[in-house]
């Protein structure tokens, strides 16, 4: 997106109420989302990467994601 401000002849389109709100919300849980990745980077690079026996393996990180979408998903007959 563009730092500039829109050209004055151009008005914008003011959202309504419930949507700015919503937009707030997902605003919010991205940035929660970017500060939790932000502290696992720092903390990697203060104190390096974990050991292997303290990390959970993709694979069961990938079958507990589908998991979770399937779930969320309704089923289709």
């Amino acid at each position: 997106m563009s730092e500039q401000p829109a050209p004055a002849d151009q008005a914008r389109q003011q959202l309504e109420p419930a949507a700015a709100d919503g937009l707030r919300a997902y605003a919010a849980r991205t940035r929660e989302r970017a500060d939790q990745f932000a502290a696992v980077l720092e903390d990697v690079a203060a104190n390096g990467l974990p050991s292997v026996e303290d990390c959970t393996p993709w694979e069961e990180l990938r079958e507990a994601h589908l998991a979770r979408l399937a779930a969320q998903r309704p089923a289709i007959a």
